[in-house]
C-alpha cells in the first residue's frame, strides 16, 4: 500500500480531477492531500462508508476538498 499522501489523494481522484490536481504546485498538492487526510479522519459519515468501501470513502473526501478549494 502506497503510504505517500500525496499520490494516495491522487489515486482516489478522478482521471480529470487527477491530471487537474496534477497541474497544480507541488505545494498546493500538498496542501489538498493533508485536508484530505484530515476530511477522512473527522468525518463519522465517511467512517460508515470506509467500512463499506474504502475506495469510495477516499474518492468522496477527495471530491469534498476539491469542492471546497481549501484546507479546512
Amino acid at each position: 500500500m502506497n503510504t505517500d499522501p500525496v499520490e494516495r489523494f491522487l489515486a482516489a481522484l478522478s482521471p480529470e480531477q487527477r491530471e487537474a490536481v496534477d497541474a497544480r504546485p507541488c505545494e498546493e498538492q500538498e496542501r489538498l492531500a493533508a485536508a484530505w487526510e484530515r476530511e477522512l479522519e473527522s468525518d463519522d459519515e465517511l467512517d460508515t462508508l470506509d467500512e463499506l468501501s474504502p475506495a469510495a470513502a477516499e474518492a468522496e473526501a477527495a471530491r469534498r476538498v476539491l469542492e471546497r478549494g481549501s484546507d479546512r
